[in-house]
């Protein structure tokens, strides 16, 4: 199971951190990816993460103002959000990918979580 929190509403410039936490298989067992869908287009990767491969990775796009990490002590991942824009306006999933490919395609993604809702107002 995995449930995404720590959405919310915020100006543009603004910050969020979304959290993952994951619960029911292997915490290490899995890559964690994050994805967002925004009103009307289809859902895209963000970033993934695994520790047991020691490697996170980004979607090009992603890239510089979000970071992904990890804490295997509570089962959880984070994604930071900075600097947002009215186009990070998004419902964030959580996912679970037990091959680890640190990859961003949905098809390889087991498990996912019931999303959290980012606002980001100009």
């Amino acid at each position: 199971q995995l449930q995404a929190s720590g959405g919310g509403s915020v100006q543009a410039g603004g910050s969020l951190r979304l959290s993952c936490a994951v619960s029911g298989f292997a915490f290490d067992d899995y890559a964690i990816g994050w994805f967002r869908q925004a009103p009307g287009k289809d859902r895209e990767g963000v970033a993934c993460i695994s520790n047991s491969v020691g490697r996170a990775y980004y979607a090009d796009s992603m890239k510089g103002r979000f970071t992904i990490s990890s804490d295997s002590a509570k089962n959880i991942v984070y994604l930071q959000l900075n600097s947002l824009q009215p186009d990070d306006t998004a419902v964030y999933y959580c996912a679970a990918d037990r091959w680890r490919t640190l990859e961003l395609r949905e098809g390889l993604y087991e498990y996912w979580g019931q999303g959290t809702q980012v606002t980001v107002s100009s």
